[in-house]
């Protein structure tokens, strides 16, 4: 990648709690040079000028000289936190990182490229990378096209990879008009037996069908592995835009970057004349690791995926319309650090989209035999809005009380409402509980639905949430009569 100014430049990893409220005049370009949150931190990339025009910025947080000229493709990758009841499957990072860089730079994908639609001429040149700065549980690489097509699926199962996007990020607040409209959204939520008759009508049966065929299970399926890169996910993308117009969304594939299967974006146009509009999101990529070929992705994130498909059938099925704009969004590239969403975020930003909410449904499915249903809802004193989250909390409370507990992730970002957030929307993300990843099967490929720690009900009770908070911060009508048939 390169960069816009006068070399050389430098990588400024940051806090978020150093960043001062108010800003200096000087500090106007380190704000312009936002690439992204890795780990807990953001990364800014300043130019020689930059520097120079406020040497404190080097005592805000670690800085690291990047090379004058390179055309590689820079990746964050680091050692995610898990719960205690999986510590026993990680190793330390140091080690793990040296036997990674080991497998890369030995690696020739040149005979079998089970995962990449651009064929084997892509690597005429060959693996290619280079360590720019490692800290305790993560580290920055610079790459070649060779590396970044099969970094992630290389890596440990908790580790996760991230590419720096090509040009700057915004960090943009949530104004507080948005919060207002949700502020009031919350006043007038209580309990209506049409939202109720809407939300059971997802059907469990058609979860486990959809899960299947997007994991390959179904032995009608075409699918092997939904990585980013792969034909497979290709098709994924195809299966999923004509699975959603029939259920009378208008759908179209959106392109983000070269190599990386499209986002799949698609319309439930409102009733009324107005411009708010709402997002419901879900991953369709998955990942598999230490060179796995197989990623069926049953969990992470087919059943957000699939919790995606049974809200637009359960719409469909009792002829709902939406009083303001729904879209329903399936990401491609979240497994690389989000950038389907970054990409289609900003392009709402720049458009003047006015967003009232988006909610990303990410790893639904994980519930241990015998122990309570869940809710795991994003903190949003790390990240999102916290008027969006209560409604959230409250509309479970209400439609799926069999979800008897809600928690809190106990980290930022995790997925793509994040995107959204950073580009001032407000944003939330409903998963299977507030904790580290739990699941034993996480980014491998034995992450399949046919196991004993994976729950549809659990799926279709978070996804009824989901739905109630549209219904209710939307609002709707129903077209009696008018709906698909049963399915």
């Amino acid at each position: 990648m390169r960069f816009v100014g006068l070399a050389p430049f430098t990588l400024l990893l940051v806090s978020p709690h150093d960043l001062p409220h108010s800003a200096p005049a000087s500090y106007d370009c380190l704000l312009r040079s936002y690439y992204g949150t890795y780990g807990s931190r953001r990364a800014f990339v300043v130019d020689r000028a930059c520097l120079e025009s406020s040497f404190s910025l080097l005592g805000l947080g670690t800085a690291v000289r990047l090379p004058e000229e390179t055309t590689a493709n820079l990746v964050w990758v680091e050692q995610l936190p898990v719960a205690p009841s999986l510590a026993r499957l990680t190793t330390p990072f140091r080690p793990e990182l040296d036997r990674l860089l080991e497998d890369l730079r030995g690696y020739d994908p040149r005979g079998t490229v089970p995962q990449s639609p651009l064929g084997a001429t892509l690597f005429a040149a060959g693996p290619q990378l280079e360590v720019l700065h490692h800290a305790q549980q993560s580290a920055l690489l610079a790459v070649n096209d060779v590396v970044l097509h099969s970094l992630d699926s290389r890596l440990p199962a908790h580790w996760r990879s991230s590419v720096f996007p090509a040009i700057p990020r915004s960090i943009i607040p949530v104004p507080p008009e948005a919060k207002l409209r949700l502020r009031e959204a919350l006043t007038t939520i209580r309990f209506d037996p049409a939202v109720a008759s809407v939300v059971n009508g997802i059907s469990a049966g058609r979860l486990v069908e959809d899960v299947r065929h997007l994991t390959g299970e179904d032995p009608a399926s075409d699918l092997a592995t939904r990585h980013s890169f792969s034909e497979d996910a290709h098709r994924a993308a195809a299966w999923l835009k004509t699975q959603l117009e029939q259920t009378g969304a208008s759908c179209a594939l959106r392109h983000f970057e070269q190599g990386y299967s499209p986002n799949v974006i698609c319309t439930l146009a409102a009733s009324t004349d107005t411009t708010e509009t709402v997002v419901l999101g879900a991953h369709y990529d998955s990942r598999s690791s230490f060179g796995e070929v197989r990623a069926p992705g049953a969990n992470d994130d087919g059943s957000g995926t699939g919790a995606l498909l049974g809200i637009a059938r359960a719409i469909a099925r009792r002829g709902v319309t939406f009083r303001a704009n729904v879209q329903l969004c399936a990401f491609a590239g979240e497994e690389q650090g989000g950038l389907g969403s970054q990409v289609y975020a900003r392009e709402l930003r720049e458009q003047g989209a006015n967003v009232t909410a988006m909610i990303q449904a990410d790893m639904l499915a994980y519930h241990v035999p015998g122990e309570p249903l869940e809710l795991g809802l994003s903190d949003p004193a790390l990240v999102g809005t916290a008027e969006l989250t209560q409604i959230l909390a409250n509309v479970s409370a209400i439609y799926s009380p069999e979800l008897t507990r809600i928690s809190y992730t106990p980290y930022s970002g995790g997925s793509d409402h994040l995107s959204f957030h950073e580009e001032g929307f407000p944003a939330a993300q409903v998963n299977e509980r507030g904790d580290y990843v739990r699941d034993p099967m996480y980014h491998s490929s034995g992450d399949v639905s046919g196991r004993e720690d994976y729950d549809f009900d659990q799926i279709k009770s978070i996804a009824k949430v989901e739905l109630a908070a549209v219904l209710h911060i939307a609002g709707f009508d129903i077209r009696e009569g008018d709906g698909m048939a049963e399915d």
